[in-house]
């Protein structure tokens, strides 16, 4: 395929619109994309307009199986302060702008053309090539989550999940939990607070205590501390009224060494804890939870990755950690292999105005997907 028709995919990706929703168009140029090269793939449906899709090539002999895996839908965008439109994929300087470009149309594009060139190429020789492309990864990653329960990550031997990362390979990184607290109170006239039960007042109990929440937890060598704020507050109504209701939202990164169970239990103990007090009525509700994911950096697929790598960039390529989740907290909880990061585009571009992908980059990790194709699966 030459250069120029590579470009012009990643734009359409770019050109449809995925924001938290409509994925099954995304997909359905895919599969379409693929029908024309002889790539059989299947949508599987999450619900109206959003569906996953999944392409798969088998060679006639026994082998590995490589998925390649990305999401198909973007976070929402305010055109308001945009210089390029969001929905353009205008090609400025040798970069492409767009809501997406980064995270993560680009790394979608270059992993269908792996696919397309590597099966007119003859890969692969052994083994099975799989490409997922999933719904809903930016809340809640349902779509990975769907894939996973199918048994459509079960048989991996390998791995890679196309988020921006400049083309780096990012071997670890963080989980995440999403939780709300509610705090139940006693509404009454604002002029006799003593009759009532204020949730407002009591949630704020919680903020002091949540703050010693995770004292003398471990560290993870790699990834650090857990990682936890709290985000989002709701409570009261009118200010002649004490509040009867009041909610919070927080999020937690957790790490290997301090899991998503631990995570969970060192906030339940603290609403025990505060609830023994009987003005006290909280209650704790997870809304999800993924887990984090560290590889060896050392290790054979690793190392394979990263010779791939600078082969097609003509320099190392360098190993992170980030502190983000991706699809593959839901992949690693029924498969345990190998599971890199490694995108087109920048990770701090990432959910900005006027994102960008340099072409270059995006051209630099198609052939990078090639060249990891050819090594694994020859």
């Amino acid at each position: 395929m030459d250069q120029q028709s590579k470009v012009e995919i990643v734009k359409d990706l770019i050109r449809i619109e995925t924001a938290n929703d409509h994925e099954a168009q995304a997909a359905q140029y895919l599969q379409r994309l693929f029908r024309q090269y002889g790539i059989a793939s299947r949508l599987v449906e999450y619900a109206h307009d959003r569906s996953n899709i999944v392409a798969e090539i088998k060679a006639n002999q026994p082998g590995p199986v490589l998925v390649l895996a990305g999401h198909l839908d973007t976070v929402a965008f305010d055109q308001t302060n945009w210089t390029h439109d969001p929905l353009g994929a205008e090609e400025v300087d040798g970069k492409i702008y767009g809501r997406g470009a980064a995270d993560m149309k680009s790394g979608l594009a270059a992993m269908a053309i792996a696919l397309i060139e590597m099966k007119e190429a003859g890969y692969p020789k052994k083994g099975t090539l799989r490409f997922l492309g999933t719904v809903g990864e930016e809340l809640g990653a349902m779509g990975s989550l769907q894939l996973t329960k199918q048994g459509l990550v079960h048989d991996a031997d390998a791995i890679i999940v196309g988020e921006p990362t400049g083309g780096n390979i990012v071997y670890a990184n963080n989980g995440s939990i999403g939780y709300t607290i509610k705090s139940y109170g006693k509404s009454v006239h604002s002029s006799m607070p003593e009759k009532g039960i204020n949730a407002v007042a009591n949630l704020a109990r919680f903020f002091a205590a949540e703050q010693d929440a995770f004292t003398g937890a471990k560290v993870s060598p790699v990834l650090g501390p857990v990682v936890h704020s709290v985000n989002v507050f709701r409570g009261g109504s009118q200010l002649n009224i004490i509040p009867d209701y009041a909610e919070v939202q927080g999020n937690i990164r957790p790490i290997p060494e301090c899991d998503n169970d631990e995570c969970i239990a060192r906030i339940q103990r603290a609403v025990d804890r505060l609830n023994q007090d009987a003005a006290m009525k909280l209650e704790l509700t997870v809304q999800f939870s993924f887990q984090p994911v560290a590889n060896d950096p050392h290790g054979a697929f690793a190392k394979l990755v990263a010779t791939s790598r600078q082969k097609a960039f003509g320099q190392p390529a360098s190993f992170e950690v980030i502190h983000g989740a991706s699809d593959a907290s839901n992949y690693i909880l029924d498969v345990q292999c190998p599971m890199l990061l490694l995108g087109a585009g920048e990770w701090q571009m990432a959910h900005q105005v006027d994102e960008y992908v340099d072409i270059n980059n995006y051209l630099a990790v198609n052939q990078t997907y090639e060249n990891v194709i050819q090594n694994f699966l020859a």
